[in-house]
Protein backbone atom coordinates (compact mmCIF):
# COMPACT_ATOMS: atom_id res chain seq x y z
CA UNK A 1 0.00 0.00 0.00
CA UNK A 2 1.35 3.37 -0.84
CA UNK A 3 1.90 5.74 1.80
CA UNK A 4 -0.64 8.50 2.53
CA UNK A 5 -0.47 12.44 2.72
CA UNK A 6 -0.46 13.31 6.70
CA UNK A 7 -0.68 17.09 5.80
CA UNK A 8 -4.34 16.00 3.61
CA UNK A 9 -5.56 12.58 5.10
CA UNK A 10 -8.09 10.97 2.74
CA UNK A 11 -11.14 7.98 3.68
CA UNK A 12 -9.34 4.61 2.50
CA UNK A 13 -12.16 3.32 -0.05
CA UNK A 14 -12.00 0.18 2.18
CA UNK A 15 -13.53 2.11 5.11
CA UNK A 16 -17.57 1.60 5.53
CA UNK A 17 -17.91 5.29 6.76
CA UNK A 18 -19.71 7.46 4.38
CA UNK A 19 -18.14 10.45 5.84
CA UNK A 20 -15.43 10.63 8.21
CA UNK A 21 -13.98 12.79 11.01
CA UNK A 22 -11.54 14.38 8.27
CA UNK A 23 -14.48 15.69 5.98
CA UNK A 24 -16.25 16.90 8.78
CA UNK A 25 -13.18 18.80 9.99
CA UNK A 26 -12.54 19.99 6.65
CA UNK A 27 -16.29 20.88 5.62
CA UNK A 28 -17.21 22.82 9.01
CA UNK A 29 -13.63 24.06 10.61
CA UNK A 30 -15.41 26.36 12.27
CA UNK A 31 -18.50 28.51 13.92
CA UNK A 32 -18.53 31.11 11.34
CA UNK A 33 -18.57 28.45 8.08
CA UNK A 34 -21.40 26.65 10.24
CA UNK A 35 -23.02 30.10 10.21
CA UNK A 36 -22.50 31.10 6.31
CA UNK A 37 -23.67 27.24 5.65
CA UNK A 38 -27.11 27.67 7.29
CA UNK A 39 -27.33 31.42 5.31
CA UNK A 40 -26.60 30.11 1.87
CA UNK A 41 -28.74 27.04 2.35
CA UNK A 42 -31.90 28.43 4.13
CA UNK A 43 -31.54 31.83 2.17
CA UNK A 44 -29.06 33.04 -0.12
CA UNK A 45 -27.47 30.06 -2.50
CA UNK A 46 -25.07 32.69 -3.71
CA UNK A 47 -24.42 33.91 -0.07
CA UNK A 48 -25.43 38.08 -1.26
CA UNK A 49 -29.21 37.76 -2.39
CA UNK A 50 -32.10 36.91 -0.67
CA UNK A 51 -35.83 36.96 -0.93
CA UNK A 52 -36.63 40.07 1.35
CA UNK A 53 -40.13 39.54 2.75
CA UNK A 54 -40.13 43.26 3.45
CA UNK A 55 -39.67 44.35 0.01
CA UNK A 56 -41.45 41.31 -1.52
CA UNK A 57 -38.51 40.87 -3.91
CA UNK A 58 -34.91 39.58 -4.08
CA UNK A 59 -32.30 41.85 -2.67
CA UNK A 60 -28.71 42.19 -1.56
CA UNK A 61 -27.79 41.30 1.96
CA UNK A 62 -24.97 42.29 3.92
CA UNK A 63 -23.61 41.20 7.40
CA UNK A 64 -22.31 44.33 9.77
CA UNK A 65 -19.98 43.21 12.45
CA UNK A 66 -22.35 43.61 15.74
CA UNK A 67 -21.57 42.81 19.38
CA UNK A 68 -24.64 40.35 20.04
CA UNK A 69 -24.26 37.03 19.41
CA UNK A 70 -27.29 36.07 17.49
CA UNK A 71 -25.47 36.92 14.26
CA UNK A 72 -28.16 38.25 10.75
CA UNK A 73 -27.63 39.55 7.80
CA UNK A 74 -29.27 42.78 6.65
CA UNK A 75 -31.36 44.17 3.43
CA UNK A 76 -29.56 46.73 1.84
CA UNK A 77 -32.71 48.31 0.57
CA UNK A 78 -35.09 48.41 3.54
CA UNK A 79 -32.32 47.36 6.81
CA UNK A 80 -34.35 44.03 7.36
CA UNK A 81 -32.46 41.74 9.50
CA UNK A 82 -32.74 37.80 8.63
CA UNK A 83 -31.62 35.93 11.50
CA UNK A 84 -30.12 32.34 10.04
CA UNK A 85 -31.22 30.27 12.89
CA UNK A 86 -34.59 31.70 13.44
CA UNK A 87 -36.96 28.81 13.62
CA UNK A 88 -34.75 26.61 13.56
CA UNK A 89 -33.34 23.95 16.55
CA UNK A 90 -30.59 26.40 17.23
CA UNK A 91 -33.05 29.17 18.14
CA UNK A 92 -31.93 31.29 20.84
CA UNK A 93 -28.81 28.82 21.70
CA UNK A 94 -25.84 30.51 22.80
CA UNK A 95 -24.02 27.25 22.58
CA UNK A 96 -21.51 27.53 19.09
CA UNK A 97 -23.21 26.27 15.81
CA UNK A 98 -19.88 24.42 15.00
CA UNK A 99 -20.76 22.06 18.25
CA UNK A 100 -24.23 21.26 17.40
CA UNK A 101 -23.14 19.97 13.94
CA UNK A 102 -20.38 18.10 15.86
CA UNK A 103 -23.30 16.22 17.64
CA UNK A 104 -25.40 15.90 14.70
CA UNK A 105 -22.01 14.06 13.37
CA UNK A 106 -21.69 11.65 16.31
CA UNK A 107 -25.34 10.47 16.47
CA UNK A 108 -25.21 9.59 12.72
CA UNK A 109 -21.42 8.06 13.09
CA UNK A 110 -22.33 5.11 15.65
CA UNK A 111 -24.80 2.12 15.32
CA UNK A 112 -25.61 2.28 18.81
CA UNK A 113 -25.97 5.67 19.62
CA UNK A 114 -24.05 7.88 22.07
CA UNK A 115 -25.00 9.23 25.92
CA UNK A 116 -25.55 12.53 26.34
CA UNK A 117 -22.68 12.37 29.56
CA UNK A 118 -20.53 11.30 26.75
CA UNK A 119 -21.53 14.05 24.40
CA UNK A 120 -20.80 16.45 27.94
CA UNK A 121 -17.41 15.13 27.90
CA UNK A 122 -17.18 15.59 23.92
CA UNK A 123 -17.50 19.06 23.31
CA UNK A 124 -16.88 20.38 27.07
CA UNK A 125 -20.47 21.86 27.82
CA UNK A 126 -22.50 20.82 30.34
CA UNK A 127 -25.05 17.81 31.21
CA UNK A 128 -28.06 20.26 30.41
CA UNK A 129 -26.78 21.72 27.92
CA UNK A 130 -25.87 18.30 26.14
CA UNK A 131 -29.25 16.94 26.61
CA UNK A 132 -31.10 19.20 25.46
CA UNK A 133 -29.14 19.47 22.48
CA UNK A 134 -29.93 15.51 22.07
CA UNK A 135 -33.21 15.99 22.48
CA UNK A 136 -34.13 18.66 20.05
CA UNK A 137 -32.53 16.36 17.70
CA UNK A 138 -34.09 13.33 18.14
CA UNK A 139 -37.70 14.35 18.71
CA UNK A 140 -37.01 17.97 15.75
CA UNK A 141 -34.52 16.37 13.07
CA UNK A 142 -34.94 12.39 13.54
CA UNK A 143 -39.32 12.08 14.58
CA UNK A 144 -41.35 9.58 12.90
CA UNK A 145 -42.09 9.98 9.29
CA UNK A 146 -46.37 9.87 9.59
CA UNK A 147 -46.64 9.43 6.02
CA UNK A 148 -44.17 6.11 5.62
CA UNK A 149 -45.92 3.39 4.17
CA UNK A 150 -44.39 -0.52 3.88
CA UNK A 151 -45.12 -2.51 1.27
CA UNK A 152 -44.06 -6.31 0.27
CA UNK A 153 -43.52 -8.24 2.67
CA UNK A 154 -43.82 -6.71 6.57
CA UNK A 155 -43.06 -8.24 9.90
CA UNK A 156 -44.65 -7.11 12.83
CA UNK A 157 -43.48 -7.97 16.93
CA UNK A 158 -43.81 -6.20 19.74
CA UNK A 159 -40.85 -5.67 22.79
CA UNK A 160 -40.90 -4.62 26.47
CA UNK A 161 -38.22 -2.25 27.41
CA UNK A 162 -37.39 -1.88 31.28
CA UNK A 163 -35.27 -4.02 34.38
CA UNK A 164 -34.76 -7.05 35.14
CA UNK A 165 -37.00 -8.90 37.87
CA UNK A 166 -35.41 -8.83 41.42
CA UNK A 167 -35.10 -12.45 42.94
CA UNK A 168 -38.33 -11.51 45.00
CA UNK A 169 -39.66 -11.64 41.60
CA UNK A 170 -38.20 -14.62 40.01
CA UNK A 171 -39.12 -16.76 43.47
CA UNK A 172 -42.67 -15.87 42.87
CA UNK A 173 -42.29 -17.43 39.05
CA UNK A 174 -41.38 -20.73 40.51
CA UNK A 175 -45.02 -20.77 41.98
CA UNK A 176 -47.38 -19.39 39.63
CA UNK A 177 -49.69 -22.71 38.64
CA UNK A 178 -49.28 -21.25 34.83
CA UNK A 179 -45.27 -22.07 34.79
CA UNK A 180 -42.78 -19.68 35.00
CA UNK A 181 -42.56 -18.47 31.55
CA UNK A 182 -46.11 -17.79 31.45
CA UNK A 183 -45.38 -16.01 34.72
CA UNK A 184 -42.54 -14.41 33.37
CA UNK A 185 -44.03 -12.61 30.49
CA UNK A 186 -47.33 -11.29 32.83
CA UNK A 187 -44.32 -9.38 34.74
CA UNK A 188 -43.16 -7.92 31.64
CA UNK A 189 -46.24 -7.21 30.64
CA UNK A 190 -47.33 -5.50 33.88
CA UNK A 191 -43.99 -3.69 34.80
CA UNK A 192 -42.15 -2.94 31.47
CA UNK A 193 -43.09 -0.50 28.78
CA UNK A 194 -44.41 -2.36 25.76
CA UNK A 195 -43.18 -1.12 22.19
CA UNK A 196 -44.80 -2.14 19.05
CA UNK A 197 -42.71 -2.15 15.42
CA UNK A 198 -43.29 -2.69 11.98
CA UNK A 199 -40.22 -4.00 9.81
CA UNK A 200 -40.73 -3.89 5.82
CA UNK A 201 -38.23 -6.89 4.24
CA UNK A 202 -36.07 -5.47 1.62
CA UNK A 203 -37.00 -5.58 -2.25
CA UNK A 204 -34.65 -8.12 -3.99
CA UNK A 205 -34.35 -9.49 -7.62
CA UNK A 206 -32.80 -12.31 -8.74
CA UNK A 207 -30.05 -11.55 -12.03
CA UNK A 208 -29.49 -14.11 -14.55
CA UNK A 209 -26.09 -15.08 -13.88
CA UNK A 210 -25.80 -14.00 -10.22
CA UNK A 211 -25.89 -17.10 -7.14
CA UNK A 212 -27.57 -14.02 -4.76
CA UNK A 213 -30.45 -11.78 -5.15
CA UNK A 214 -30.15 -7.94 -5.65
CA UNK A 215 -31.95 -5.62 -3.38
CA UNK A 216 -33.34 -2.90 -5.23
CA UNK A 217 -35.18 -1.78 -2.24
CA UNK A 218 -34.25 -1.10 1.38
CA UNK A 219 -36.67 -2.14 3.76
CA UNK A 220 -37.48 0.41 6.47
CA UNK A 221 -39.09 0.57 10.24
CA UNK A 222 -41.61 1.77 12.26
CA UNK A 223 -41.91 1.82 15.90
CA UNK A 224 -43.76 3.44 18.27
CA UNK A 225 -44.48 2.87 22.24
CA UNK A 226 -47.97 1.75 22.38
CA UNK A 227 -49.83 1.55 26.37
CA UNK A 228 -50.19 -1.75 28.45
CA UNK A 229 -53.46 -3.21 26.78
CA UNK A 230 -52.06 -2.57 22.74
CA UNK A 231 -54.58 -4.19 20.57
CA UNK A 232 -56.36 -0.81 19.71
CA UNK A 233 -52.85 1.43 19.02
CA UNK A 234 -51.54 -1.84 16.85
CA UNK A 235 -54.99 -2.03 14.67
CA UNK A 236 -54.16 1.78 14.25
CA UNK A 237 -50.45 1.86 13.28
CA UNK A 238 -50.97 -1.37 11.15
CA UNK A 239 -54.02 0.55 9.27
CA UNK A 240 -51.97 3.44 8.99
CA UNK A 241 -48.56 2.25 8.22
CA UNK A 242 -49.01 -0.96 5.87
CA UNK A 243 -50.31 -1.07 2.52
CA UNK A 244 -53.56 -3.04 1.85
CA UNK A 245 -51.63 -5.68 -0.41
CA UNK A 246 -49.30 -6.45 2.50
CA UNK A 247 -48.64 -10.29 3.40
CA UNK A 248 -47.49 -9.74 7.37
CA UNK A 249 -45.64 -12.03 9.37
CA UNK A 250 -45.80 -12.06 12.95
CA UNK A 251 -45.61 -14.21 15.64
CA UNK A 252 -48.51 -16.67 17.97
CA UNK A 253 -49.26 -13.55 19.71
CA UNK A 254 -53.02 -13.22 20.63
CA UNK A 255 -52.81 -9.78 19.86
CA UNK A 256 -52.85 -10.28 16.51
CA UNK A 257 -55.29 -13.35 15.73
CA UNK A 258 -57.92 -9.99 14.57
CA UNK A 259 -55.74 -9.57 11.84
CA UNK A 260 -57.12 -12.02 9.36
CA UNK A 261 -60.30 -11.43 10.18
CA UNK A 262 -60.20 -7.74 9.15
CA UNK A 263 -58.61 -9.46 5.99
CA UNK A 264 -55.01 -9.05 5.78
CA UNK A 265 -52.79 -11.77 4.19
CA UNK A 266 -51.47 -13.16 7.75
CA UNK A 267 -48.78 -15.75 7.91
CA UNK A 268 -47.95 -16.99 11.69
CA UNK A 269 -44.98 -18.48 13.04
CA UNK A 270 -45.50 -20.57 16.19
CA UNK A 271 -42.46 -19.43 19.16
CA UNK A 272 -44.74 -20.82 21.54
CA UNK A 273 -43.65 -24.31 19.88
CA UNK A 274 -40.06 -23.39 19.96
CA UNK A 275 -40.38 -23.09 16.17
CA UNK A 276 -38.41 -19.61 14.55
CA UNK A 277 -38.52 -20.15 10.96
CA UNK A 278 -40.38 -22.33 8.55
CA UNK A 279 -39.82 -20.86 4.44
CA UNK A 280 -40.11 -17.29 4.61
CA UNK A 281 -42.41 -17.23 7.63
CA UNK A 282 -40.57 -15.28 10.32
CA UNK A 283 -40.04 -12.45 12.16
CA UNK A 284 -35.87 -11.95 12.15
CA UNK A 285 -35.53 -8.73 10.86
CA UNK A 286 -37.76 -7.07 13.28
CA UNK A 287 -35.84 -9.04 15.76
CA UNK A 288 -32.83 -7.88 14.81
CA UNK A 289 -33.91 -4.41 15.03
CA UNK A 290 -35.04 -4.84 18.59
CA UNK A 291 -31.60 -6.74 19.67
CA UNK A 292 -30.33 -3.28 18.12
CA UNK A 293 -32.10 -1.44 20.46
CA UNK A 294 -31.87 -2.95 23.29
CA UNK A 295 -27.57 -2.97 23.13
CA UNK A 296 -27.49 0.28 22.74
CA UNK A 297 -29.78 1.07 25.26
CA UNK A 298 -28.02 -1.26 27.61
CA UNK A 299 -24.79 -0.13 26.77
CA UNK A 300 -25.00 3.14 25.65
CA UNK A 301 -27.82 4.62 27.79
CA UNK A 302 -28.34 2.01 30.43
CA UNK A 303 -32.16 2.77 31.41
CA UNK A 304 -34.53 5.20 29.85
CA UNK A 305 -37.67 6.09 31.25
CA UNK A 306 -40.92 5.82 29.54
CA UNK A 307 -41.66 9.69 29.18
CA UNK A 308 -38.53 9.97 27.00
CA UNK A 309 -38.58 6.21 25.01
CA UNK A 310 -40.14 7.02 22.24
CA UNK A 311 -37.30 9.56 21.50
CA UNK A 312 -35.05 6.94 21.64
CA UNK A 313 -36.39 4.79 19.53
CA UNK A 314 -36.89 8.05 16.86
CA UNK A 315 -32.73 7.94 16.26
CA UNK A 316 -32.54 4.53 16.19
CA UNK A 317 -35.53 3.81 13.50
CA UNK A 318 -34.10 7.01 11.65
CA UNK A 319 -30.51 5.97 11.79
CA UNK A 320 -31.95 2.24 10.29
CA UNK A 321 -34.25 4.12 7.43
CA UNK A 322 -31.43 5.88 6.27
CA UNK A 323 -28.66 3.46 6.45
CA UNK A 324 -28.49 2.94 2.47
CA UNK A 325 -28.97 6.21 1.33
CA UNK A 326 -26.90 7.52 -1.34
CA UNK A 327 -25.09 10.07 0.77
CA UNK A 328 -24.19 10.39 4.09
CA UNK A 329 -26.58 10.22 7.18
CA UNK A 330 -25.27 13.43 8.56
CA UNK A 331 -24.98 15.58 5.68
CA UNK A 332 -28.86 14.53 5.67
CA UNK A 333 -29.52 14.99 9.01
CA UNK A 334 -27.82 18.81 8.69
CA UNK A 335 -30.14 19.44 5.51
CA UNK A 336 -32.95 18.79 7.46
CA UNK A 337 -31.66 21.09 10.04
CA UNK A 338 -32.04 23.92 8.01
CA UNK A 339 -35.92 23.61 7.83
CA UNK A 340 -37.95 25.18 10.29
CA UNK A 341 -39.31 23.14 13.14
CA UNK A 342 -42.98 22.68 13.57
Amino acid sequence: MAPGNRKNPQRSVASESTYSLMEFTRDFPDDETCLRWLWTTRYAPDGEHAYCPRCEADRAFHRYETKQQRQSWTCTTCSLHIHPTAGTIFHKSSTALHLWFYAMYLMTSTRCGISAKQLERELGVTYKTAWRMFTLIRNELMGPDNDLTLRGQVEMDEMYVGGKPRLADKAGFGKDPAGRQSAAIRWAREKKTPVFGMAERPGRTWVDGRKTPVRHRPGRIVAHVVPKNPQAAIVGAIDNHVDPETVVYTDDARIYDRLAKDGWDHRTINHSEGVYVMGDVHTSTIEGFWSLVKRGISGTHHAVSPKWLQGYLNEYVWRYNHRDDGRAQFLTLLLRSAEPTA
